[in-house]
């Protein structure tokens, strides 16, 4: 059951970029390690973290290999998959490597801003075409369109393919009626990562996270606090992740994540336009949290 094996933190891993702008294979395989070694529970590839708009196909899919071949079966994969083109994502559901991955991570279709209706239809499609357990990406923050708790609902009561959600609507309404009426077995994680800690409250099973690529142990060990509900010690890490959360997302993501990243010696600082490296005053202020 996927409640299961992805109970905790999930890390949405960065795609790190060279001057040149390739994909840096070697700087992914450290970030791969250190989140890895930080105690992440899984890892999601191809996450819009990983800047997978400004991707191509072949990328995509060697992103996919190099990271099953990188983690050696450590920890469970989940494989970003979605966009506002229902037959492109259902053709990368059939034809991309996902053999040794556990489920797909669909993001709702951007600027289109389907109704309803048309969100249940679209994932509806791509659970017929999909190999693997599909959860389902709520951040009309991006997208334009908030998938409605009714809407999250009745695709989950109707097909058993559709198996959690990715909520990150910034609802806790939202969230706690999805959280009350679900499925038993039918995953729930935090997209936010600074509510994460409120919404794991709620009953939450985890979180796919942003910060975990820069601070994976102070964050996993978070979340398992509160897993085990011991939400005083989960507050006292908590508290000393928060100026991370603001810094991270001041200007646009993985912009934040990256600039720690590089501050940690782990990558070099390059994006992919239109985003664009963390101005001066904010990388200031990651130093000077990251010497705290």
């Amino acid at each position: 059951m996927l409640r299961s094996i992805l109970q905790g933190t999930g890390v949405a891993l960065i795609t790190p970029f060279t001057a040149e702008g390739a994909i840096d294979y070697d700087a992914l395989g450290r970030v791969i390690d250190f989140v890895q070694r930080g105690g992440a529970e899984y890892l999601v590839t191809l996450g819009t973290t990983g800047e997978t708009p400004t991707l191509s196909r072949e990328e995509k899919i060697d992103l996919i290999h190099f990271t099953v071949e990188r983690n050696q079966r450590k920890l469970p994969i989940v494989v970003g998959i979605g966009g506002n083109n229902t037959r492109e994502q259902m053709h990368d559901l059939k034809s991309f490597p996902l053999q040794e991955a556990v489920a797909v991570l669909s993001a709702s279709p951007y600027y289109s801003k389907p109704s309803q209706e048309g969100l249940y239809q679209h994932y509806m499609a791509l659970a017929g075409a999909s190999p693997l357990p599909i959860i389902l990406y709520n951040v009309p923050g991006r997208t334009g369109r908030n998938v409605q708790a009714s809407t999250v609902l009745r695709l989950a009561g109707e097909n058993t393919k559709i198996a959690g959600i990715k909520e990150a609507s910034g609802d806790m309404a939202q969230c706690m009626q999805i959280l009350r009426d679900r499925p038993t077995d039918f995953l729930v994680v935090s997209g936010d990562d600074a509510l994460a800690l409120p919404q794991l409250a709620c009953g939450m099973d985890g979180v796919i996270s942003v910060a975990a690529n820069s601070f994976p142990q102070k964050f996993s060990d978070m979340v398992r606090f509160c897993l085990k509900g011991d939400f005083t010690n989960a507050k006292i890490v908590n508290d000393q992740l928060m100026e991370a959360y603001e810094i991270l997302f001041a200007e646009n993501n993985p912009a934040g994540v990256k600039s720690a990243l590089h501050e940690l010696g782990i990558i070099d600082n390059f994006l992919r336009l239109p985003l664009v490296p963390l101005s001066q005053p904010l990388v200031k202020r990651m130093q000077a949290y990251l010497r705290s």
